[in-house]
């Protein structure tokens, strides 16, 4: 399991987990830009696809196969909108859990129509079979139908029309080479930086029909973990908030006040990021400790802490992981307001480096 697979151990009740709900999914079709020059952030990604779909227009041909990768609520699925919108082409969209077998595949290539752009999100997930059919079909447009079983089981060729593969993955490394080079084009999604976030909200919050001032989108913004996703969410629980307690207009103030409510805190931790923090500080003095000894700690399962909670807290520099447990850093102490011990990591006993690497 990981932290950004949407099958793992990621809770669906956390407002910044980055995993889509229900109302994500609802909300998210209506604020989903429909071109390029719409879409915000990613801006290397954004030039090198715009000139592989201009390039395949020109020549009248289907798109090379895209590979998308990155954590969830980055864009992978918008872009693969995108990319069928910009090509003219109608898209279907499955997922790698959904085909656990080549027939499942067969079925779904059969009935494409010429050009037309497939998503499959977490590929990495799909059946071995599958996968292996899927090689003939994004090379040659063509896959084989296996008719009969055993000694007089045959082959059948079925030749497909060209279409674009458009491939969404959170765990690229999973992705067997034969797979990965057999895409023409791939690209890492990476996380948002605040300013870019800031034109998210504002761009959701006009499409709302929210009131909101440049510093309290920047207040959201700055919570929202460099995610687009998250950013939209909070967006809505603010707007719940200035709706019910002020006037309707989200300023800084309001945002703050209603982002306290929900337990998400200025670097965008909720209750279960600080709580691992103040057990690795206040009862550990710091670390090392174990996985296992920490998750007790905290009253929450192993898989939670590891796959949930660590991989933001290591992002932020607030927590690390050494082979003797899981340490905190000096960024730690000082964002929950406590002095470090003598002994921990980044304490006048010693350098963090020394701590960390236990030298």
């Amino acid at each position: 399991m990981n932290w950004d697979d949407p099958t793992g151990t990621s809770a669906p009740d956390r407002l910044v987990g980055p995993v889509a709900d229900r109302e994500d999914q609802a909300v998210e079709a209506a604020l989903r830009p429909k071109d390029l020059g719409e879409f915000i952030g990613q801006e290397k990604v954004r030039e090198q696809l715009d000139l592989v779909l201009r390039a395949a227009r020109a020549r009248g041909a289907t798109a090379d196969h895209v590979l998308l990768s990155g954590a969830p609520g980055l864009g992978k699925t918008t872009l693969s909108m995108i990319i069928a919108a910009e090509m003219g082409a109608p898209i279907r969209i499955t997922s790698g859990p959904a085909i656990q077998h080549a027939g499942d595949l067969a079925a779904i290539l059969s009935s494409l129509q010429e050009g037309e752009v497939l998503f499959l999100d977490e590929i990495h997930r799909m059946s071995r079979p599958a996968e292996e059919m899927l090689y003939m079909a994004m090379e040659d447009f063509r896959v084989d139908v296996i008719v009969g079983k055993g000694p007089g089981a045959t082959a059948i060729p079925l030749e497909l029309p060209p279409f674009t593969l458009v491939g969404a993955t959170t765990r690229a490394g999973l992705l067997p080479p034969p797979l990965r080079d057999r895409f023409g084009f791939t690209a890492h999604m990476e996380f948002y930086e605040p300013h870019e976030l800031e034109r998210v909200v504002h761009r959701s919050a006009n499409l709302l029909e929210v009131e909101i001032d440049p510093a309290g989108a920047a207040e959201i913004a700055g919570r929202s973990r460099g995610t687009p996703r998250i950013a939209n969410r909070l967006l809505r629980r603010v707007r719940d908030y200035a709706q019910v307690k002020a006037d309707g207009v989200v300023t800084r103030d309001i945002a703050a006040a209603a982002l306290a409510v929900y337990e998400v805190d200025a670097r965008g931790l909720d209750r279960l990021d600080r709580a691992v923090l103040q057990a690795l500080l206040k009862l550990f003095g710091g670390g090392p400790v174990g996985l296992s000894t920490l998750a007790v700690a905290v009253g929450e399962e192993r898989e939670t802490v590891e796959e949930v909670a660590e991989p933001f807290l290591v992002r932020e520099g607030l927590l690390a992981r050494t082979p003797r447990g899981r340490v905190a850093t000096p960024a730690a102490w000082a964002h929950l307001g406590l002095t470090p011990p003598r002994s921990a990591p980044g304490g006048a006993g010693g350098s963090a480096q020394q701590n960390l690497f236990g030298a």
